[in-house]
């Protein structure tokens, strides 16, 4: 018996010893060898890929996308748009070169449009019923451009139809002062006032008009404003230069929201309700049609009355009068009217966005997007397809990538080919609001390279400030085009530069705040950070408000590579800028967002308000210190974050800190969303961001607050100022607590 026990002692003894052994060598040897994940989430982003991304960019091959997207006319919802979606569709397929995915999702949204059997008529008609004088309905050709039968009429977009008659008035660019020192001297009911672009939106020129009981708005482009004075198309203007003609026609949509109009914060699918169109507001009250500047110097030129103030003259060979109302009796429109037939339409049509994706590896679920429309007025050369054709190459090199293996992001990257954008944001607006929630749970960041390239003298960006110190360095790493040694960064400082406090002398970039492009839902709606990307023009050489073919006819593949940038090596720049910047957004280990720098610019924004506003404030009993106070916690925060990212070993500590730190970037900007901020500014969100009427670089909530108190002294405007003061210092208040310790 007892040895029968020995030997199971025995046994066993042996059993365990074993089993240590084996575990011990086992457990040793697994440790050895970590799961093949662990590599993967601790990677960083890879300076040689990018490299061989700048490298691989053509300038070639983006002039041939250019030359393919424009070859024919492409508005919104024509069969020229089609064309382009099916191009975007059939690249991002490609199976050597195109994404994981790519699909078209559809929206069903208003937009409006000439009747191509009446053509809207704007003409001079005597008291007898004689037409003195016709304005032309489509721009002179120059190249079989202009030719084409898709060419739309020049036209306001969502202008209301109707027939107006009446004596003309000058009312410069149509701002409420404009109209209101008119007053002064014209009385304008019953009258048609001419306005030219700049100074206030296209919409608001009509909008601010109908009070005074004006019925009618022409508009046109001043050759001061974008010509620098010159108009001849002898030998001044395109073809000879990149000068608009005196035909050119700048269109537009007059609308002044963003997203389709019949759905407002909802997704225009099919079955999604729809308010009545007499519900929709924003739109211009009174017919309103752009002429070009051909028509308007005959028509300016022959008006009488006093003469217009000196900051109202143009660039006209003639005193510009403000009108009687109506003509100068010496002139052969005496006692002439103007008529206006316009019959634009709105119609639900189907516009479609084209989507792309390139899955991540690791965070599949981060997105860093990349938007750029695809409609166009006209051909659409620089706006948009200047962008599109940045957009293509990049998606190309990177696609290229992915399908040879040799590189997948960390975080998935979607590609936007945003549809109806020139109607007023629409493709992008509504894609924002049918994924409202994930993308506010999951964008990173949102890359716009919607015009790429105005001219070539210079890069230009505008964003959050986070995204600044990411932005500078992708420009170091991308040569300046036509200059030797010398890379974008240090030539962009040479035209848009300021002093920081941090770093002395940099870049300067700047706000989005406003809805120029596509960012516009993703930062006033969502809250992400964005960046708004292209090359431009040496403004000390040229009064141009904008490159001068904007929107008209003559934007077109001959434009572009004759006179904006012959031979694509600013486009080139942009889109090695962009690819640079979209791959570091999504490959870096930790996201390139820089909160310090954030604090710098709501500083500054602080030090503005506190010089303008604080003395009349404390008179008004209201107190600045709590925006102080949530200021001083903002940079505390920043700097604790700042501290805590460079002083970690990031790569060797778990994934779950790493995601913790990146979210906290991430969602800084959803701190500033406040949805009852601006009830009266359709998608305005952000506190920080949102557009303003005062015209002051400081928080724009309490901006226009403070001017509307000052300018009516009622202790109710008081109170939303002292409104405002809490609903931005609260949201930095609450910025900061994102940026501290989770608890």
């Amino acid at each position: 018996m007892l040895k029968q026990v020995l030997i199971g002692v025995l046994c066993v003894s042996v059993v365990l010893t074993a089993g240590i052994l084996i575990g011990h060598f086992g457990i040793t040897k697994s440790g050895d060898s970590a799961p093949s994940w662990v590599k993967d989430v601790a990677k960083d982003v890879d300076e040689k890929l990018i490299q061989q991304f700048l490298s691989e960019v053509d300038n070639v091959k983006i002039q041939e996308n250019l030359r393919e997207l424009t070859k024919v006319p492409h508005m919104a919802t024509t069969a020229g748009d089609e064309q382009t979606v099916q191009l975007m569709l059939k690249r991002w397929q490609n199976p050597d070169s195109g994404l994981d995915q790519a699909w078209r999702e559809e929206y069903l949204v208003y937009l409006s449009f000439p009747d191509p059997n009446k053509p809207n008529k704007i003409t001079v008609v005597s008291q007898s019923g004689t037409v003195l004088h016709t304005a032309r309905e489509k721009e002179k050709p120059y190249t079989p451009d202009q030719e084409d039968p898709d060419v739309v009429q020049p036209y306001a977009a969502y202008s209301p139809p109707g027939q107006s008659r009446g004596k003309l008035v000058y009312a410069n660019q149509g701002k409420l002062s404009d109209y209101d020192h008119l007053n002064r001297t014209v009385d304008l009911r019953g009258t048609i006032a001419i306005t030219r672009y700049g100074g206030a939106g296209r919409g608001a020129k009509a909008i601010n008009a109908a009070p005074y009981g004006v019925i009618g708005v022409l508009v046109y482009t001043d050759p001061l404003d974008m010509n620098d004075g010159l108009m001849s198309d002898v030998n001044e203007t395109y073809p000879h230069s990149w000068y608009l003609p005196p035909t050119g026609v700048e269109r537009g949509s007059y609308n002044s929201q963003f997203g389709d109009l019949l759905t407002p914060y909802l997704a225009a699918k099919e079955g999604t309700y729809r308010i009545p169109e007499a519900d929709i507001k924003g739109l211009p009250p009174i017919p309103t049609q752009p002429i070009g500047f051909e028509d308007a110097y005959i028509l300016i030129c022959a008006l009488g009355g006093d003469a217009a103030p000196t900051d109202w003259q143009g660039g006209f060979n003639c005193t510009y009068n403000y009108g009687a109302p109506g003509f100068k009796p010496t002139s052969d429109f005496n006692d002439s009217n103007v008529n206006m037939d316009i019959f634009n339409y709105g119609k639900v049509v189907n516009s479609p966005n084209v989507m792309g994706v390139i899955r991540g590896s690791v965070e599949p679920d981060r997105y860093v997007i990349y938007g750029n429309h695809r409609d166009s007025w006209v051909h659409g050369a620089i706006d948009p397809s200047s962008g599109t054709s940045v957009m293509l190459e990049i998606s190309r090199v990177l696609g290229r990538m992915v399908k040879q293996g040799k590189w997948r992001p960390r975080r998935s990257i979607i590609f936007g080919s945003w549809g109806a954008e020139e109607f007023g944001l629409i493709g992008s607006a509504e894609y924002a609001e049918e994924y409202f929630t994930k993308l506010s749970e999951r964008t990173v960041a949102y890359i716009n390279v919607d015009i790429a390239v105005f001219a070539n003298a210079t890069f230009r960006a505008a964003g959050m400030p986070s995204l600044q110190n990411v932005i500078f360095k992708a420009t170091k790493q991308v040569s300046a085009p036509g200059l030797d040694s010398t890379n974008v960064y240090d030539n962009w400082k040479r035209y848009f530069n300021k002093t920081s406090p941090t770093y002395g002398l940099i870049p300067s970039v700047g706000y989005l705040t406003g809805a120029g492009s596509d960012y516009a839902a993703f930062v006033h709606y969502l809250g992400i950070a964005s960046v708004d990307m292209s090359y431009t023009y040496d403004r000390s050489k040229t009064n141009a408000r904008i490159y001068p073919a904007y929107h008209t006819a003559y934007d077109t593949f001959d434009y572009a590579s004759t006179f904006i940038d012959p031979g694509f090596v600013s486009h080139q720049a942009v889109a090695r800028t962009a690819g640079n910047v979209l791959i570091r957004l999504a490959d870096s280990l930790v996201l390139p967002l820089n909160c310090s720098d954030y604090a710098e610019s709501l500083e500054e924004y602080l030090k503005t308000a506190v010089d303008l506003y604080q003395e009349q404030l404390h008179t008004q009993e209201i107190s600045m210190e709590p925006l102080k106070r949530a200021l001083a916690s903002f940079r505390r925060a920043a700097e604790r974050l700042d501290e805590l990212i460079h002083s970690s070993d990031l790569a060797n500590e778990t994934p779950l800190k790493v995601r913790k730190i990146n979210d906290q970037l991430m969602l800084v900007d959803r701190a500033f969303l406040n949805p009852l901020a601006f009830e009266s500014k359709y998608g305005y969100r952000h506190v920080i961001w949102a557009s303003s009427n005062a015209g002051k670089q400081t928080f724009p909530g309490l901006a226009d607050a403070f001017a509307n108190a000052e300018s009516s002294k009622l202790p109710s405007d008081w109170q939303k100022v002292h409104y405002h003061l809490s609903v931005v210092s609260q949201a930095i208040e609450g910025a900061a607590s994102m940026l501290a310790d989770v608890i």
